[in-house]
């Protein structure tokens, strides 16, 4: 997995860390060759007039179907809990009251208000369906959607074909992969990691700074490091491992050296309007930064709303601390996420850019239908709310419904593998197509007889 972490312990003559050099490189090429598309372009996998992008927004700790998407005003006080539903721009779609910016842009997205799975109620395992479209089991590791599109498709430039913002998901108390890497299909496709906060007022991306920014006298003394390696390494160089590291290198080199990269990453970029607009906290400068990447060619960008369930205030609304209640939900995440969401529809659709980017906000399940004693609402894995916007989707709808409460799926019961499908039919992908699984063995993109959600096309 590409790393962007700052300075490393060892430097080449150019400046890259040879630590994040060897993450790179040694871990595998980074996107695919010219032969290898063509491959796949003639076996109908992929389109060649391809030119959509995916953001996936994933909301780690799980919002609260019934607080948010999915009101149930009619149920007892102990399930419908303490707001109101509001009006959007779309007849057919009221939201919670606590997303007032979100409701002038329903008419860009479609909700899907009933998705569920049968998985044990733990975090680790929903981000794993919702990511990847399956469970892991028997140790394989399938791969995310966004890395399985960057192997099928490869990269439209030097930036990357998946990138992460702004971290990787950290611990969620089941100790188990999130599927946030590129599974069996191998380091070499795993996504580009940016582990730095976009809000922070200095940010930058410290290995993508040019040469002439790090000190002559650290360039000298890496560089002569580097003489004592290359004089111990001769042997290996000759080796085709080598060999395949030199190009894994230099595809590295190229990124991490690319103006392109710097500019897309470069938030300074933006008028000070724009970035306050998507709120200046680092989710509303993740999405901000999601887009810039999409303009500048990334085909896939997850954001992570949150990174753990425990260091942080999340969706994860048990009520008792370190989470938070219902109430704190309104007062700190809801904000938050509004400002950001509502933005990123707003500009992808101004800058006409909607059409061909899809926005895919998910969860990893629901929340239980009934409030607890402390305030809160805990794991449900029987029926949450996703939402879909832009790359083909109709905004304005509502697929599926719920029952009563909130607690069951009662018409259009949607599964995880069919929310990845939809995200792989409006990146043109044949959804019969093959990956390269374990031992070489064909493993299908989705399991067989998958369908995407149609309904939202």
């Amino acid at each position: 997995m590409l790393k962007v972490t700052g300075p490393g312990s060892i430097t080449t003559c150019d400046g890259i860390t040879r630590r994040d050099f060897l993450q790179v490189g040694a871990l595998g090429a980074l996107g695919l060759s010219l032969t290898q598309l063509a491959q796949l372009q003639a076996a109908g996998a992929v389109k060649k007039d391809d030119n959509k992008s995916c953001i996936l927004i994933f909301n780690l700790g799980a919002p609260s179907q019934i607080d948010t998407w999915d009101m149930k005003p009619d149920a007892p006080s102990e399930i419908r809990g303490p707001f109101k539903p509001i009006r959007t721009n779309s007849p057919e779609i009221q939201i919670s009251e606590i997303f007032p910016l979100t409701a002038k842009h329903a008419d860009k997205f479609s909700l899907v208000r009933s998705c569920y799975h049968n998985a044990a109620a733990v975090h680790d395992t929903g981000h794993q369906m919702m990511q990847t479209g399956r469970l892991f089991t028997g140790g394989i590791n399938t791969p995310h959607a966004g890395c399985a599109v960057e192997y099928l498709l490869g990269r439209r430039n030097e930036l990357p074909g998946h990138v992460i913002l702004p971290e990787s998901m950290g611990p969620t108390g089941g100790n188990l992969p999130h599927g946030q890497d590129a599974g069996f299909l191998g380091k070499s496709y795993d996504p580009f990691v940016l582990n730095s906060n976009p809000a922070q007022k200095d940010f930058r991306v410290p290995d993508l700074l040019p040469p002439k920014e790090i000190g002559e006298a650290r360039l000298q003394r890496r560089q002569t490091l580097r003489q004592i390696v290359d004089q111990t390494t001769k042997s290996f160089e000759a080796s085709p491992n080598a060999q395949l590291m030199d190009a894994n290198f230099a595809s590295a080199y190229r990124l991490m050296t690319s103006p392109k990269a710097r500019e897309a990453f470069d938030l300074t970029k933006e008028p000070l309007k724009v970035r306050e607009r998507y709120g200046m906290n680092r989710f509303g400068q993740c999405c901000l930064l999601a887009r810039r990447l999409v303009e500048a060619g990334v085909r896939f960008v997850t954001v992570n709303s949150f990174i753990t369930v425990f260091d942080e205030i999340t969706w994860d609304i048990h009520g008792s601390k370190p989470f938070t209640s219902i109430q704190g939900m309104k007062e700190i995440v809801a904000p938050m996420y509004d400002q950001g969401y509502s933005a990123l529809l707003e500009v992808l659709f101004q800058r006409g850019m909607l059409d061909t980017t899809m926005v895919a906000a998910l969860a990893e399940f629901g929340r239980t239908p009934k409030i607890n004693p402390a305030g809160g609402r805990d794991h449900w894995p029987n029926c949450w709310t996703v939402k879909f916007a832009g790359g083909g989707v109709k905004g304005g709808r509502v697929v599926g419904k719920s029952d009563e409460i909130g607690g069951y799926p009662t018409e259009r019961p949607t599964a995880p593998k069919e929310v990845v499908a939809t995200i792989f039919k409006s990146l043109g992908l044949d959804l019969e197509t093959h990956l390269p699984g374990p031992n070489n063995r064909p493993f299908s993109l989705v399991d067989f007889g998958t369908q995407p959600i149609k309904e939202l096309f």
